[in-house]
Parts: structure tokens; C-alpha cells; sequence
């Protein structure tokens, strides 16, 4: 069961399921389903560090669009002009 969930999560890759899956690893009996086990967890890593590099690419490219609309922007006074 736990192995069907783990692919499942994988696919979706849905990282919440994911982590706690991989906090409540079951003990493997069958030599298969270690090995089985061990492929997913590596799929599970590559796809945690692809998303973390995705999300590391974005977060780069909203700092870079922010910079240049604050460069763009036109300055104001911060203060409350009363006299006017």
C-alpha cells in the first residue's frame, strides 16, 4: 500500500504527500519492493530538486521584473504635503 501511495504522490507530484511518506517508510520485506522503494525515493529526491530549482528560477526572475518596475517608477514625495 504504501509503495501505490508513494507512486501516486510521485506522479502528482504532490510534495506534501510525498514528505510524509517518506517519514513513515515502512519495513520491506520483499527484496522487489526494497528495490522498488529505493528507485522511487531517488525519483522522489530529482523531482523535490528539480521543483526547488524551478521555484529558485522564479523567485530570480520576480526580483529582476521588481527592479525594473521600481526603476521605472516615478518618485514621490513620502510625506503629507499640507501647504499645497
Amino acid at each position: 500500500m504504501w509503495l501505490k501511495s508513494f507512486k501516486i504522490a510521485l506522479i502528482e507530484k504532490n510534495t506534501d504527500a510525498l514528505s510524509k511518506l517518506m517519514n513513515d517508510v515502512p519495513k520491506l520485506d520483499s527484496p522487489d519492493d526494497i528495490q522498488e522503494a529505493i528507485y522511487l525515493l531517488k525519483a522522489a529526491t530529482e523531482l523535490v530538486s528539480k521543483l526547488k530549482d524551478d521555484t529558485s528560477h522564479s523567485m530570480e526572475k520576480i526580483k529582476k521584473n521588481l527592479q525594473f518596475l521600481r526603476s521605472t517608477d516615478i518618485p514621490t514625495s513620502k510625506k503629507l504635503d499640507i501647504t499645497s
